[in-house]
């Protein structure tokens, strides 16, 4: 079944088509209907219909607008655009808006039905094209080079040094403009994919489709690697990170709902060379594994995650038990106590093996507090307050037994991912404190918006939408909207001013529009409101 929304400020006309056209036969269902432009955008952006249905006229926002923007974001959702005879010349010439059909008013049932058999074919035909196998195995042999990959995963690695990178780009043709880079690392759930969706293909329709969302605004180098997909994102200054991090969530929920992939996107540090790339893939990839807490389908961007502006980047110790140490501190981060402790046991193993020596033994130790340490400074824990002087720490652990030194390592790492867990709330609940006391001050503010509030803030539409919705229980634009109406309440019981004016003052330029959303807010017009509220008073 594809969705279909409705746009009409003519309610009956809306029912006239909801009673006429057998949705269900034709492989559509009505989600939900919209008297003005402005109410039909919100749900656009709320549910991401498959077609929008929507006449020209309407208020606060007309067809023509609703359609541009719908298009901007949502480039995969269909329009048609009810026209009236006088407006069909007018709408014809609007081309770029990429409408589906015109069709003029009355609605003539058999052509509207006519018009959705045509569109479910087009849509049967896009999906089924996403989803071919043999596209999917020529998208496949069309990979990227083997030499570019080879490079890419050096240079992820380290293993490219300063001097050779110039010569690499140029034998490679490997173009970078900047001035900024980011790293994404694109990962694709295997255990969720469809069952009759060979993994391998289900990753690469991935690869592809966010090349296509991607590719060309963002100038992006992709490549695999370690079982997922890479993007080497260009940008022009670092406030554009929260642009792309909004961008690559849409993609995500755009790549569930048309291939049926659960996609996670991590976003990485913000860097200013192509020689620092390493540390900023580092980060992307610690916050892929931020999708235990925060949930598939979505962009993580680390910097947004981590509080206290924590490094993501755990320095490495240069041992061959690294990989082990990385994992703890993973584990402490993201991880169940359970999950905890057997990091904590493949850490031990790692160090205490018998073909180790002594000496090898006491290094391993030594990096382990010093580990310990930094990670205690740049997550801004106390560790002083738990293991008292770290320098004597030096000198006890080397003595210790191997049961000892487990059960001090462990209570080490369960107290740290205890204060990581705080931290995060800490940092969610200043957030949103921060958002609540912007909009106390700012919500007089005609242009507040999403947009307006998350730039304030330094964070993602994405992100902040999130964290708002999951500590109030509603949505930024709900909890604004009540706010001014509660304002506007107050003013129109305490003040003798006009509507309009109070409008104003709550932040509507459009009064008719003011008393709409208060309507619908209390259920009566402003000055019934007022009317009524003075009643009781007396």
């Amino acid at each position: 079944m594809y969705t279909v929304l409705l746009a009409d400020d003519e309610e009956e006309a809306i029912k006239v088509i909801m009673k006429k056209i057998d949705w269900e036969a034709l492989g559509f269902s009505v989600i939900g209907s919209a008297d003005n432009g402005v109410k039909a955008l919100e749900m656009v952006e709320d549910s991401q219909p498959d077609v929008l249905v929507t006449d020209i006229k309407m208020p606060y926002m007309d067809g023509m607008e609703l359609s541009d923007r719908v298009k901007r974001r949502f480039p995969a959702t269909k329009i048609l655009l009810f026209t009236g005879f006088d407006e069909f010349e007018y709408a014809k010439e609007a081309i770029h808006l990429e409408v589906e059909e015109y069709i003029l008013k009355p609605v003539n049932s058999v052509e509207l039905t006519q018009v959705f058999r045509q569109l479910k074919i087009k849509l049967d035909q896009e999906i089924s094209e996403k989803r071919n196998v043999e596209i999917l195995q020529k998208h496949y042999l069309e990979s990227l080079p083997l030499l570019q990959a080879d490079f890419y995963s050096a240079l992820m690695e380290g293993r490219i040094r300063g001097d050779e990178v110039d010569r690499y780009l140029a034998d490679y043709q490997i173009t970078f403009k900047g001035p900024l880079f980011c790293c994404l690392v694109i990962h694709t759930s295997s255990r969720q994919a469809l069952e009759s969706m060979d993994p391998l293909l289900l990753s690469m329709s991935v690869r592809e489709q966010a090349k296509e969302r991607l590719g060309e605004r963002w100038q992006v180098k992709s490549f695999p690697y370690l079982g997922n997909t890479v993007f080497i994102a260009q940008l022009e200054n670092e406030n554009e990170v929260t642009e792309l991090t909004d961008e690559c969530d849409r993609f995500c929920k755009y790549a569930c709902r048309m291939i049926g992939a659960y996609v996670t996107v991590g976003v990485g540090p913000v860097c200013r060379t192509v020689m620092e790339l390493p540390q900023s893939y580092s980060g992307a990839r610690e916050a892929v594994s931020y999708r235990a807490l925060y949930g598939t389908s979505r962009a993580i961007n680390m910097k947004e995650i981590v509080p206290q502006d924590m490094d993501p980047d755990m320095k490495r110790s240069g041992l061959s038990n690294e990989e082990e140490l990385s994992s703890l501190f993973r584990t402490i981060r993201v991880g169940k106590e359970d999950e905890v402790r057997e990091a904590v046991d493949r850490y031990l193993a790692s160090i205490t093996s018998q073909y180790r020596s002594m000496q090898q033994h006491h290094i391993g130790i030594m990096e382990l507090i010093s580990a310990l340490y930094r990670f205690s400074l740049n997550n801004d824990i106390a560790m002083e307050d738990e293991i008292g002087n770290v320098e004597k720490m030096y000198g006890s652990l080397l003595d210790l037994e191997p049961e000892a030194l487990k059960k001090w390592l462990l209570k080490i790492s369960l107290f740290f991912r205890e204060q990581m867990i705080c931290a995060r709330s800490r940092s969610t609940r200043s957030l949103i404190a921060r958002a609540q006391e912007y909009v106390g001050s700012n919500y007089a503010d005609e242009e507040l918006s999403l947009d307006k509030i998350c730039a304030a803030l330094g964070v993602s539409n994405s992100y902040f939408s999130a964290m708002f919705k999951k500590e109030t229980g509603e949505t930024f634009v709900a909890y604004l909207t009540d706010h001014r109406m509660e304002r506007a309440s107050r003013l129109l019981i305490g003040t003798n001013e006009k509507s309009y004016m109070i409008a104003r003052q709550v932040g509507y330029t459009d009064p008719n529009y003011f008393s709409y959303v208060f309507k619908r807010k209390f259920g009566v017009s402003p000055s019934k409101y007022r009317t009524e509220h003075a009643d009781s008073g007396n």
